[in-house]
Parts: structure tokens; sequence; C-alpha cells
């Protein structure tokens, strides 16, 4: 990919990315809202670097299959990537990846209408996506999958958003218990829909999965974005794939993944899906529709040139 920084200047334009050729996480350090991570960017600059090992560690071994690339939910489009407006981000980034044909997910946040948005951005484009919500109380969560229930393919509660940083003193969120997801996991199959908890990133979180069994479960600190162990998403992955598998349908993976070797390594890890965020943020930003295509073709291994 082009190096972005050559085509759009994120001052003069406002935006809170910096559009780096890599997304590393050493230019938005600490910005939050912004781009960035909690502790210096540790957990995100650690994600990259432990994909990068990763990576290299593969040599020229192919997955069984590679995995399905989603883009991971986001939100927080004004305050976080400086988008113009809140609304038209989620319309512009679904429709450029419903373009692009990648699976989409959307997410929610403070206030409602974050949610409301990408749900509308879904059906504009007539398409069905992942829909993930924060870890409101049970009655919450329910009212918003009755909401998200006709254009959804999965649910997914986002279990470690209780502990973001920018979220502190806008919503109740709650660690949610086993019991409560059971219950959120039994609406979401009589709806006909898998169930995903995104946020695995402790080792006793074996025990949740025990119990729970979810159709999906994703390995995510979150991008570096919440206060939780130091660590990596490969390394996890790579600890525990063999472990979690058999408690789950599919074990998933995010944080970091920039490349196409990247998401190689994953699918040999274990992943069968990967949920890329920050990479079609700059693509959107810096070029529309065209650059999340181009993104999206570098990702899946179509054009195996430029580091995203």
């Amino acid at each position: 990919m082009q190096d972005t920084q050559e085509r759009v200047n994120p001052k003069t334009a406002g935006f809170k990315c910096r559009l780096c050729p890599c997304c590393n996480g050493k230019a938005c350090t600490g910005e939050l809202p912004g781009m960035g991570g909690v502790s210096g960017n540790s957990n995100f600059k650690a994600n990259y670097e432990g994909w990068e090992k990763a990576a290299a560690n593969s040599g020229n071994r192919e997955p069984v299959s590679f995995p399905e690339i989603w883009l991971a939910p986001m939100t927080g489009a004004v305050e976080n990537i400086g988008y113009h407006q809140e609304r038209e981000y989620y319309f512009d980034m679904v429709n450029a990846c419903a373009g692009a044909g990648i699976n989409i997910t959307t997410g929610d946040g403070v206030p409602d209408e974050k949610f409301l948005f990408g749900l509308e951005a879904l059906k504009k484009e007539n398409v069905k996506g992942g829909i993930f919500i924060k870890p409101y109380s049970d009655e919450n969560i329910f009212e918003r999958m009755e909401k998200a229930v006709s254009c959804a393919r999965l649910i997914g509660i986002d279990i470690d958003a209780y502990s973001i940083v920018t979220m502190r003193n806008l919503a109740k969120l709650e660690k949610k218990s086993v019991s409560s997801l059971k219950k959120i996991q039994d609406k979401a199959h009589e709806a006909g829909l898998p169930f995903a908890v995104k946020g695995i990133f402790l080792p006793e979180e074996k025990e949740l999965l025990e119990e729970l069994h979810p159709d999906i479960a994703v390995i995510s600190n979150h991008g570096g974005r919440i206060e939780t162990r130091p660590g990596n998403t490969a390394d996890f992955l790579s600890g525990y794939a063999e472990e979690f598998s058999p408690l789950c349908g599919e074990l998933w993976v995010d944080g970091g993944l920039r490349t196409s070797a990247h998401i190689k390594a994953a699918g040999l890890l274990g992943a069968k899906a990967v949920m890329i965020g920050r990479p079609f943020v700059s693509a959107l930003l810096s070029g529309g529709a065209a650059a999340v295509k181009k993104t999206a073709e570098n990702l899946s291994g179509e054009n195996r040139q430029g580091i995203l």
C-alpha cells in the first residue's frame, strides 16, 4: 500500500489517526481518546510485534484454510478517529467494506445512537453483520439484541469492555458472569444466531469457555485499549489454541494483524477468522472505498505488496 502520508495530511484533515504506513502503535502512544492505547501503547505495540514474530516463524507453511477477514467493531468516530460526522462514518465504512467483500461487524457506545447508526448502515447496504454489544445490564443487552436481530449474522458480547478507559463514567458496564452470558447466548440461539464472546485474554478464562461453550471465542486485548495483563494476541493464541479450541465452535483473534503473512500465521495457530480495525480506518481516511478495497486485497494475499 502506498505511503498514505504522501496523499493526505492528517493534521490539516483533522484526523486523530496519523495514517502511518505501518500501524504498529509507535506514533499515537497514549492517545485516548484517539487511536492509541493504555500504558504507553504497550499491548498495542506488542500485538504487532507478536504477529511479526509469528509470521517469521511460519516459513512456507500454509494453513488448511486462510482465515476469514472481518471488520472489527469500532465506534466513537468523531472523538477517536477525527471523522467529520459520527453517523457518516458507519455508512461510509460499511459501504466500503461491503464493496470490498469484507465481513462486517458493528459495535456500540455512548450515546446509544452509535449502536443504531451501525444497524442503519447495515440495513442501507442490505447486508448482515456481526453485532457486538458492550457488557451492559442483561435487560439493556436484550433490548439491543431485539433491535439488531433483523440485520445480524451473529451476536457478540465484548466481555472485556467494562474496563475501557474512554467509557468510564459514561455508561454502566459490568463484568458479566457465566450465568448472565448463558442467558444472552440462549437469546441469540432462539433467534437462530451464533453467539460470540470477545475479549478472551486471560488463562483463567478457560473456565468461562468450559461452562459456556460459545459458538465463537475471540482472543483479544481490545487492541491495547483496555487495562489488562501485558502480552500480545499472537502469543496467547499460540499458547492456548489447543486447549481452548475444543471449548468453543471457532477461535477468532484480533489485535495487531497488519499483513497477509500475519493472517496466514493466525490460521496456522488455529484461528478461523481475524478481526481488523485500525488498517481499515486509515484506509478509509486516506483514500475512501478504493483504499479500503486495496487494503482488503493486501490482507487477503491477493496483492502481497505493501505493509498495512
